[in-house]
């Protein structure tokens, strides 16, 4: 029989033997490959699931109510005889005001109220403490004008060191640089596509904090690399470079560990991520960026055109200080008087408005008003 099978198959004994158990095998292969597939992908699907809880529950426990800062402030007057006050004989007043503290006053015919416009927030806070103690005083004039405006500087620079004091201590973060303190309360009076960057970081930080916690990382280093990720943006309007290589520079600058300094230097992914942290402030940082409502592009172009003007007419040599006003529609620039004279000053204004029609897109005209003002002082004893 086998002898038969053999010389109907054309196969000898040993021979089927063989085929058989390449035929097992290469079933048995087939069949192990199908189910390692099949592991891979539910453990795939089990991974995105539960990365997807992580990033859920983080948001969820983290609500911070959107703040959408606007350009202007409204101050209530006593009454309209007020407005005739504040403005001044041949507008002595409004002029004063407006060139200490670089904010557009406007006064309209709405009914016992003044607008302050101004694209910068301090500048405009600053302005508004001054001109409500003008109207509670009552003395209005020059010299007072110029008074209420460094009270009410001093009074903004302290507000900004309590705001960076609190939110260290609401966040329980400790041993921070005071300088780091003072930037961080900064961060209050600034904005990123319509996002407060202190409230933004604020959420990165409570992100940064409850993602580190279900990953079981360093969330105390998240925490602190969140909240310092934006620290740039304090003084980017004032430094050249990006707010991420001015926030690396202010790491090194006031003593942060090479973590944290690592984590503000790859959350926009200009350097590969190393750590699991700087990787978790990235995704905290995206998510506070991306969410519903959380920013407007065009709040942000108008701000940078108007820092940009702004840069423009102080790069000239003897300008003492300069700003955007009227929506971008006016710079005004101070000039030392001990540098330029009266025609200098003329020709100033025309090579800053040819400047600014060579390098700068906008749209209508941009009036550019140089000042040039004397003092002379002496002391009766």
């Amino acid at each position: 029989q086998i002898l038969a099978l053999e010389k109907v198959a054309g196969l000898s004994r040993e021979e089927a033997r063989k085929t058989l158990l390449a035929n097992v095998e290469r079933d048995a292969k087939t069949d192990a490959a199908n189910l390692i597939r099949n592991i891979e992908t539910q453990a795939k699907q089990a991974a995105d699931k539960r990365a997807r809880d992580i990033v859920a529950s983080a948001i969820h426990r983290s609500a911070v109510d959107n703040v959408v800062e606007l350009t202007t402030s409204v101050v209530t007057l006593p009454g309209d005889e007020m407005k005739g006050r504040i403005i001044g004989r041949e507008g002595r007043n409004i002029r004063t005001f407006e060139m200490l503290t670089g904010v557009d006053l406007m006064v309209d015919d709405t009914p016992e109220t003044v607008v302050l416009s101004c694209f910068d927030p301090i500048r405009r806070a600053i302005a508004k403490i001054a001109l409500t103690n003008l109207v509670k005083d009552g003395r209005i004039h020059p010299a007072r004008v110029e008074e209420m405006v460094i009270k009410a500087r001093k009074e903004v620079e302290v507000a900004i060191k309590e705001e960076g004091e609190k939110t260290a201590f609401e966040l329980n973060i400790q041993g921070l640089h005071p300088k780091l303190i003072e930037l961080i309360g900064r961060l209050r009076y600034r904005t990123s596509y319509g996002q407060n960057a202190l409230l933004h970081s604020i959420e990165v930080c409570h992100l940064s904090d409850f993602m580190a916690q279900e990953l079981g990382v360093n969330n105390q280093l998240a925490k602190r690399a969140g909240l310092l990720h934006d620290i740039g943006k304090a003084v980017d309007f004032e430094q050249e470079g990006t707010h991420t290589e001015i926030g690396v520079a202010l790491g090194k600058k006031y003593g942060l560990s090479q973590e944290v300094i690592h984590a503000i230097e790859a959350h926009h992914e200009d350097v590969e991520a190393k750590t699991i942290e700087a990787v978790i402030v990235a995704a905290a940082d995206a998510i506070s960026a991306s969410r519903p409502g959380a920013r407007r592009e065009s709040f942000e172009a108008y701000i940078k055109r108007l820092e940009k003007l702004e840069n423009l007419a102080s790069s000239f040599a003897g300008v003492e200080k300069c700003y955007a006003i009227q929506a971008g529609r006016e710079v005004r620039v101070l000039v030392k008087p001990e540098t330029l004279n009266d025609d200098a000053a003329i020709l100033l204004a025309k090579n800053i408005a040819r400047k600014i029609e060579q390098e700068l897109e906008y749209p209508g005209q941009i009036k550019v008003t140089v000042l040039r003002e004397m003092r002379a002082q002496e002391v009766a004893r």
